[in-house]
């Protein structure tokens, strides 16, 4: 008998899962950083395509009806920014283990940390109410009562993330929630002026009134959400990935984002090319008859399924990112992965906030209104909170060698300044109706 052609297999290392295996030569490399990439994918992409949520949604599909296609270049420059923090908000979880909650408290004085954490839970309980309100509105167009969608959805998400397994759940709600990518597919059935399009994408075609500033406005707090920024710092930290990991969540993060906001854009495209009056939107049907070149009489049903999905994985992720942010910065235990018993003011911030924002979901009034001017509140408290992530990414006594550089800190100053001036702008502009 002849003896057995030998074999390559990968190195002896404890936990590899290609150890033992009939590896051909050269494969086991690419073998593990595959396997490793699979692994860390997951809070840059939930993050961001939890940015398309209710509010998200209405307020890209109210800027293609309400301006045309005049909105996009405001979002290619709210997607630059929106990869510039992400980034730097998954590079701090990675290196240093911890979510921004905890760094602010570290790094700043408790009463600044109280401060940033006040703004979060203002913004996050306003985003909350609306992620219950897009719920109810997509109930309402399969002609089910808010009065029962609400309370059965708060119920259930609630049950998902401290009694079930929130991993599972949220990749249930990812999928519900890409059914948005029908949109690209509407713009093009719907034959927009792409010449226009482009134009606008690429050149500010910008309008000096209050209207189009509140929006533009809303686009950044839609987009550029600290929940985001939060869950995203808290979740990798949470998930164990260091700096060896870094790339792989990099790649998750950056990828994310700009997936994310393709999909934003064609909504916007999407909405302008199929809505010919200009003027805001007033219902969820308004949004869901850009759908029409695809799903025809089904639009609504279609737009409904996706606006829950959207909704619920929000609904879960924005009250989670409150709890990872003050158990963090009270230095509690926060995980997804703990029971109600050893993590007690985690889940219970977590309850809280699913209570209020169903509860406040189910006054009466205009839902759509609501998540617009859910998405306006969030926008002018957003660079407050972007200039703590700043100052944390630009300090080598946090990130050592892995601190913004002389470029990257540069973009994300301008970044920052750019949606610190809008919102001021925003803030101005709305102050003597507030009088």
């Amino acid at each position: 008998m002849s003896a057995p052609e030998p074999t390559t297999t990968s190195p002896p290392t404890t936990g590899d899962p290609t150890q033992g295996e009939r590896v051909p030569p050269g494969r086991p490399a690419l073998r593990r950083r595959l396997i490793l990439v699979l692994a860390i994918l997951g809070p840059g992409l939930i993050a961001a395509n939890a940015g398309n949520d209710a509010g998200g949604i209405v307020t890209y599909a109210s800027a293609g009806a309400q301006f045309g296609y005049r909105t996009l270049f405001v979002m290619l420059l709210v997607t630059v920014g929106l990869v510039v923090v992400q980034e730097m908000c998954a590079r701090l979880g990675a290196y240093t283990g911890q979510g921004l909650g905890a760094l602010i408290r570290e790094q700043f004085s408790l009463r600044i940390a109280a401060f940033a954490l006040v703004l979060l839970v203002i913004a996050n309980t306003g985003l909350v109410v609306s992620e219950f309100a897009g719920i109810a509105a997509a109930m309402q167009l399969l002609h089910v009562s808010r009065y029962l969608s609400v309370p059965v959805a708060a119920l259930a998400i609630w049950a998902l993330v401290t009694l079930g397994s929130y991993r599972y759940a949220e990749r249930i709600f990812l999928l519900l929630s890409l059914v948005f990518i029908t949109y690209p597919i509407a713009a093009i059935l719907a034959h927009p002026d792409w010449g226009t399009a482009t134009s606008n994408l690429i050149l500010p075609h910008l309008l000096a009134n209050k209207s189009f500033l509140l929006l533009a406005v809303a686009l950044i707090g839609t987009t550029i959400t600290p929940y985001m920024q939060f869950y995203v710092a808290a979740a990798v930290a949470d998930k164990g990935a260091g700096p060896s990991e870094y790339p792989a969540t990099r790649l998750d993060t950056v990828s994310g984002a700009i997936f994310a906001d393709i999909v934003s854009i064609f909504i916007i495209i999407a909405t302008a090319a199929a809505i010919h009056h200009r003027a805001p939107l007033n219902s969820a049907a308004q949004a869901a008859h850009a759908l029409k070149p695809v799903a025809g009489r089904f639009a609504s049903e279609l737009f409904a399924i996706g606006l829950i999905g959207a909704s619920a994985l929000a609904a879960a992720v924005v009250p989670l990112s409150t709890a990872y942010a003050v158990g963090e910065a009270i230095g509690t235990e926060s995980s997804v992965s703990r029971r109600f018993s050893e993590a007690r003011l985690f889940l219970g911030l977590f309850t809280i906030e699913i209570i209020i924002g169903a509860g406040l979901a189910l006054v009466p009034g205009n839902l759509i209104s609501l998540l617009v001017n859910a998405q306006i509140l969030n926008g002018i408290i957003t660079p407050i909170l972007l200039a703590f992530i700043l100052a944390l990414a630009n300090r080598p006594s946090v990130l050592g060698p892995a601190a913004n550089g002389p470029i990257f800190r540069v973009v994300a100053t301008i970044s920052v300044i750019i949606v610190a001036v809008m919102a001021a702008g925003a803030l101005a502009t709305s102050l003597p109706s507030l009088v």
